[in-house]
């Protein structure tokens, strides 16, 4: 058997501040046999898209998935995840039988797998965590067991502190519900792919980074959440020890991440109003552009509010909604380019002629346009006059060609490495001021441009040492390999073979 786990998405520079420390045995154990791998990752410009290329082992480009909500160009409007198509992960492959857990960003089976998925077992988040099984009624069976799963539901703005030490606790015990069912799904048949995601460090090293998002917390209260990203860390730790102990003897095992976690230095809240200052020769009046519009009702509406009215609608209908919020009110008779959804990375798309229903861009103006983007953008500053903006970079440049490259943005903004949280505003000298409306994500970290890693820990099988660096994709494909799945459509390399 081969098993993958998914420590999603931890900082690199605490996991080894913890190693040393003797504070993750189970890792470290792991560490001190296994072979470590730094990775290639489409994270690098798509920190969401890297899910989908791990779990698939497809390339960025050919599955042209790299956020929850994406432009639709045929639409002309923005859509959830589900209303493209997508590859299948390595688990629904033909072949052996499959145990896998809480796939981040993933989606019901369109037929069902040999084997066993399940879905919002460790919490449930609408948007990347939705409750599912296969078989159906799996996830009832458990909450029989073990209790129902927490609603870990991210609200972009400042939480309060009650709601992040609600979060903690929740977290705290979403990696031990992990091991619960696995210990005993693992007991009660025989897998020859075991793939596990640990994601409460996830969305610890969003919430718990530090506590620059935090106002008007007590000292106590502020003693608590400030470790509580090294607790969470721990608690998969611990998971981990309980699921190495479940698993047969010779078990080869991959611990792996596809993204990285850092302070949080994004703007994206601030980039449409950015653009459009850009665009238009200068910051417009709130009347005279939709640009924004869905981070300006986010301001205007108190965080624990939205996530109140969020929580009482079900599911497909706050969905359907969001979709309709993002870019409402965008005039596309005018709109030469529009800021795409984003929390991390800024993405910037050019509504292009024959591409956008809608579209009003000449393919041949579209180069003097971009350049006249990228310029104008990387004039703003923050406002003690540091560069706001580190980089303009062409998606084109290094997703040239891929079957769902039509997909993607045409320009990313990379933002300056200082953090955002406090931010209030960008100036440029040509263009004017762009404040921050409300709190922005509210988030204390966010995601690297990569820091992708894998540990690969021989079993019954040998390392292999692959012709090229290695890359996110090779861990599917040592998946399919060693499982038996066919896998001559992958582009990975096997890092075990037996």
């Amino acid at each position: 058997m081969l098993a993958v786990l998914q420590f999603d998405s931890p900082s690199l520079a605490v996991l080894d501040r913890m190693l040393g420390a003797g504070r993750l045995p189970a890792l470290a154990g792991l560490r001190e046999r296994g072979v470590w791998h730094e990775l290639e990752t489409p994270a690098t410009h798509f920190a969401a898209g890297a899910f989908h290329t791990l779990y698939s082992g497809t390339e960025l480009a050919d599955h042209g998935l790299f956020y929850p909500f994406q432009w639709s160009a045929v639409d002309q409007r923005v859509r959830y995840t589900t209303a493209f198509p997508a590859p299948s992960p390595v688990w629904e492959r033909p072949g052996g039988r499959a145990l896998a857990m809480d796939p981040y960003e993933s989606r019901p089976p369109l037929t069902p797998p040999s084997g066993t998925v399940v879905s919002g077992w460790q919490f449930t988040d609408r948007v990347v965590l939705q409750p599912w099984s296969s078989p159906p009624g799996l996830n009832s069976r458990l909450e029989t067991l073990f209790g129902p799963p927490a609603a870990v539901e991210e609200v972009f703005g400042r939480s309060s502190p009650r709601d992040l030490l609600r979060l903690r606790r929740d977290l705290l015990a979403s990696s031990g519900r992990a091991a619960d069912a696995a210990a005993l799904l693992l007991a009660e048949s025989s897998y020859d792919l075991t793939w596990l995601t640990f994601s409460a460090g996830h969305v610890a090293g969003h919430q718990f980074f530090d506590l620059s998002q935090l106002d008007d917390a007590d000292a106590a209260t502020r003693r608590v959440l400030g470790g509580a990203l090294e607790e969470v860390y721990q608690s998969v730790d611990a998971a981990f020890a309980r699921v190495l102990g479940a698993l047969p003897d010779g078990t080869d095992v991959i611990v792996t991440s596809p993204v990285g976690m850092d302070v949080n230095t994004s703007r994206a809240d601030l980039l449409p109003e950015m653009l459009d200052a850009v665009l238009t020769g200068g910051v417009a009046d709130d009347a005279d552009t939709g640009s924004g519009f869905v981070w300006k009702l986010r301001a205007a509406l108190p965080t624990g509010l939205r996530a109140r009215v969020a929580s009482a609608l079900p599911d497909r209908v706050a969905l359907a909604l969001t979709e309709r919020l993002e870019l409402r009110g965008q005039d596309w008779t005018t709109t030469r380019a529009f800021a795409q959804p984003a929390d991390n990375q800024g993405y910037v798309r050019v509504n292009l002629r024959g591409r956008e229903r809608d579209g009003i861009v000449e393919p041949g103006e579209a180069e003097a346009l971009m350049h006249e983007i990228a310029s104008g953008l990387m004039t703003f500053t923050d406002a003690d006059g540091a560069p706001a903006v580190k980089a303009v970079e062409r998606v084109a440049d290094t997703f040239d060609t891929g079957v769902h490259s039509d997909r993607l943005p045409d320009l990313i903004v990379r933002w300056s490495d200082r953090p955002a949280t406090r931010l209030t505003e960008v100036v440029s000298p040509r263009f004017g001021t762009v404040k921050r409306r409300g709190h922005g994500s509210g988030r204390s970290g966010n995601h690297t441009a990569g820091d992708a890693w894998a540990l690969v820990v021989p079993g019954a099988s040998t390392p292999v040492t692959p012709s090229r660096p290695p890359r996110l994709v090779d861990i599917a494909a040592t998946a399919a390999a060693l499982a038996g799945r066919d896998a001559a459509d992958l582009p990975g390399e096997p890092l075990l073979e037996r």
